[in-house]
This record gives C-alpha cells, structure tokens and sequence, in this order.
C-alpha cells in the first residue's frame, strides 16, 4: 500500500455488540478514531441471562446498516473516501460474524477496495497502541468474556502466548456466578457493583492452580465452590450477597495477579536484553477496576507501567477492528472475498 495513511471502516459483529468505526491509519502506526459506533444489545439478551446467539445475529441484521451510516456521518465523510473496509472474521459466534463479515464484503465489492479480516484478539491486543500511545514490546492480559491469556507482544504481528485458561474464561466466571446470584445482566459489571458493598475477605475461596509454576488459569473449580456456599446459606439476604460478591471476586483478582506475576518473571527472565516497560490488560473483563488497581500494584512493583485502554475501548468495539485492518493494509495485506467466518482463531496464528 503507497500510501501514506488510510481511512478504514471497521465492523465488530463476533458476539451481542453491533459496533461500526472508522479510523485513520498512518504508516508510524499512529491512529485518528474519526467515529466510534456501539449498539448494545443487552437489553434483548437481559430476560435470559446471557447470549442468546440468534437474537445477536437477528439485531446484527437489523442494526448495522443505520450504524454505518450514522459512523460516516460523525467522520464527516461520504462511503466512497474510505480506503478499505475491516470486519471481525474471527473468533467469535458464528452466525453474527457471518453477518458482519458479509456486510463488509459487499462494501469492499461494491466500492473496488481492499477487505481486511480482523481476528478479534488482535483487535485487543493492539488497542492500547491506538488509546494510549504506547509501543511493543509489552506484556498483555488478554482478559474478556471468552478469552484469558497472557501475552508477549514483541511487535504488531508478533505474539508469544505464556499462559491461557485451561477452562472458563475470567468473564465466563463472573458472569456464571452474577447468573446463578441472580444479581442482573450483564453479569460482570453487576459482580463488580455489589462487591463494592461487600466484605472480600468473608469467604475463602480456592485459587486453582496458585501452586502450579505454569502461567496458565483455572475458573471453574472456583466457579463450583461459590455455588456450594451459596447453597450453605440459603435463604441469601443482601449482605451475605454482597459478602459473597466481594470474596470471590477477590478470588479472581488473585488468581489473575499470581499468574500475572509468574508471566512478568517469565518473561523479563528470558528478555533480559530487550527493555519491556509496559504491562498491559485489555478485553472486557479490564474494565473492572479492583482488577485494574491490583495490576498497577503489581506493575509497579516491577517497575513497570500499567497500561489499560479507556472503559469504551475495553469492551467490544469496532475501533479496534478498523485499527488492525488499517495496520495490516499498510503493510500490504488484504484478504479475498471469499474469507471464511471462523469460530475459533488464535492470536498466534496471526503472526507476520
């Protein structure tokens, strides 16, 4: 790609979130987000406590159209300026990455422009040099609703997974617990809120795995202990909730920090010769902000700076999607138009 910068039109459709963006890509990897989109559709999925797949895609289907429209509109820009289009193609749920991913075909078809397929991950990996001005290598926790991973990000495009969850993933486990409480949806932010209410330390919860030298996350075990208590205790009144809330959500907090710090030990070990100043968490699940304190402690503590983009740009968004579409198409990658959705998709597989 000759030139200097491009204006990309991204689409995030992998889950219950229809989001559109358009952001300027220059060839410093620095980026301008000219709009920013996000359709909620928590409210649909609310009655039934999570995802429901085929409501997501239906509201995919009847949401997108007016959302491009209102993205060009706030980027003050006509569809024909746009230099490329970038759609989640993985991993995600499939039927709602099949409409996304088809949307921006037709664009790309229609227009004569290049079609970037965007692995969600990526997206996240890479926000924190779009938000907050930073560049590899860093340190990452991959933290989301589907997602638990440690990181290297030694540069765009080139990622060294340390860790990951051998089982339910640190949003799962919130949003499983928030369920099965029955404190609302979405699960996460509404653990969050009663634990500030709470007493962390009432109940002790296990840290699966807290023993194991492997940098790797175990949610389940801690997911079934929780049920068990709870069960102990019925009938629940709201203080025991709020205890409840708080304990294991310390839990987690716990389990992501001794992880995190075996991953920094790792990692600082085997690059001794390579300055790495940033740890960095991005996904959802980085929004929660007894999570964010503790990794700054623990950052600090290893003299590092802890990175984590703004709330909006945490959860899912189109941002991200438009930004790694816009990093790739400069450096000469664009993708047919016959890029198949695809459930599942690692971070490492997109090496450069």
């Amino acid at each position: 790609m000759k030139k200097e910068n491009v204006k990309i039109l991204g689409i995030e459709s992998s889950c219950d979130e229809t989001a559109v963006s358009i952001v300027e890509v220059n060839k410093s990897d620095k980026g301008k987000i000219l709009s920013n989109i996000v359709f909620s559709q928590i409210d649909e999925h609310s009655p039934f406590g999570g995802v429901v797949p085929e409501i997501a895609s239906r509201s995919h289907v009847e949401t997108l159209s007016p959302l491009i429209d209102q993205a060009l509109e706030e980027a003050c820009l006509k569809i024909e300026e746009i230099d490329g289009v970038a759609a989640t193609s993985g991993p995600g749920l499939i039927g709602g990455l099949i409409v996304g991913l088809t949307t921006a075909k037709g664009i790309a078809l229609g227009l004569n422009i290049p079609l970037i397929g965007v692995n969600h991950l990526e997206g996240h990996a890479l926000t924190p040099i779009l938000t907050n001005n930073i560049s590899p290598p860093y340190i990452l926790l991959l933290v989301s609703g589907g997602h638990t991973q440690l990181i290297m990000v030694k540069s765009i495009g080139q990622y060294y997974q340390i860790g990951t969850t051998i089982d339910d993933a640190a949003g799962e486990a919130f949003d499983k617990a928030a369920k099965f409480l029955n404190i609302g949806y979405p699960g996460g932010p509404a653990l969050e809120n009663l634990a500030k209410k709470g007493n962390n330390k009432k109940y002790n919860f296990p840290r699966p795995l807290h023993n194991s030298n492997e940098c790797n996350f175990s949610f389940s075990g801690l997911k079934t202990s929780l049920i068990r208590e709870a069960k102990k205790i019925e009938p629940i009144n709201n203080r025991t909730l709020a205890d409840l809330a708080a304990s294991y959500q310390e839990a987690i907090i716990d389990c992501i920090k001794i992880k995190s710090e075996k991953a920094i030990r790792k990692i600082l070990r085997e690059n001794q010769n390579t300055e790495i100043q940033y740890f960095v968490a991005s996904g959802g699940v980085a929004s929660n902000k007894a999570i964010r304190d503790s990794l700054t402690v623990l950052a600090n503590k290893h003299k590092m700076k802890f990175i984590a983009p703004p709330m909006k740009f945490c959860t899912d968004n189109a941002a991200m999607i438009a930004w790694v579409g816009g990093l790739r198409l400069l450096r000469g990658q664009k993708d047919k138009l016959n890029i198949p959705a695809r459930a599942r998709w690692s971070l490492e597989e997109m090496r450069i």
